[in-house]
């Protein structure tokens, strides 16, 4: 390591970055003759050319060899870079990054803030929409909240939530088609569908039915929030998560036209995080979630 010309190998890295010696110059605020003079040097204690002689002012062409440290280095200084502003990046105690879906954040997480501020005036909960979990490896991301069915071994998991499917519509769109009470009717009426797998319209058939109820047609969404916007919207009946529409059929956006009928999902939402025990401030955010989690069983809005 003490033989290694860094200085010489981070010139040459912002070279292969941008092309040319003058706009590495640029970037590193050195003379452009500066620049040339380490692309020497390090010509000299490889012993291998990294550039390609050309004529005429065109683009540099690298050597194989040059290619091949080009990416090396660059590659290398950029994860410092990033280690080194995590290090930099000094977070108070009370500070908690939080990443979870973005329907969840829009529709349960960001309107229970307000009592978190109120519990704990001196937390401050950063929300970060991401649906990887591999963003705990850096320790950025403190803890998670996903949906699913719990499986991910290499980190700490607990159940938060269950959860229940049943079909909401816009109060309008169902005066408009007759205010329909049975399963059966779901045949005359335009379904709007969710991407996600646990909130198919084939598991409302397969326990409700009807059982010839189409499923090909009608508009499909990729997230939970905007099929439910949708539905809002009078553009059809969505199969929603009782979790994420229960604030909206409350307030009387959304109605179930089929009363307290559902399909039961059992744990659907998971708190994660990594292995080791979690800061002070952390463990407040998950007895926080633990106690929203409780204290959020709706009862059924028949129509």
């Amino acid at each position: 390591m003490n033989d290694l010309p860094l200085n010489a190998l981070r010139a040459f890295a912002m070279v292969y970055a941008h092309g040319g010696v003058r706009a590495a110059a640029r970037e590193l605020g050195m003379a452009h003759s500066s620049v040339s003079r380490h692309l020497g040097e390090l010509d000299r204690w490889l012993g291998v050319p990294l550039l390609r002689a050309s004529a005429g002012r065109g683009a540099l062409v690298f050597t194989p060899q040059g290619e091949t440290l080009g990416r090396a280095v660059l590659a290398g200084l950029r994860e410092i870079e990033q280690a080194v502003a995590m290090v930099r990046e000094t977070r108070p105690a009370h500070a908690v990054t939080l990443s979870t879906s973005p329907s969840f954040a829009i529709r349960w997480l960001l309107p229970r803030l307000p009592a978190l501020e109120k519990a704990h005036p001196k937390l401050e909960l950063s929300v970060q929409v991401e649906q990887r979990l591999d963003v705990m490896d850096d320790g950025r991301v403190d803890l998670a909240i996903r949906m699913g069915q719990g499986l991910w071994p290499t980190l700490q998991v607990e159940p938060l939530m269950d959860d229940a499917l049943y079909p909401v519509m816009s109060p309008a769109l169902w005066q408009a088609s007759g205010c329909p009470s049975k399963p059966a009717q779901l045949a005359g009426l335009r379904l709007l569908h969710d991407r996600d797998p646990q909130a198919a319209w084939e598991c409302w058939r397969q326990v409700h039915g009807p059982v010839r109820l189409a499923l090909q047609g009608g508009a499909r969404y990729t997230s939970s929030d905007l099929v439910l916007r949708a539905a809002m919207q009078g553009q059809g009946v969505a199969l929603a998560r009782d979790r994420l529409a229960a604030d909206d059929v409350a307030n009387g956006s959304l109605l179930r036209p089929f009363g307290a009928l559902d399909v039961p999902l059992g744990a659907s939402y998971w708190i994660v995080r990594p292995q080791a025990k979690p800061r002070a401030a952390v463990a407040a955010v998950i007895d926080w979630l633990r106690w929203q989690a409780a204290g959020t069983h709706r009862p059924a809005h028949p129509h």
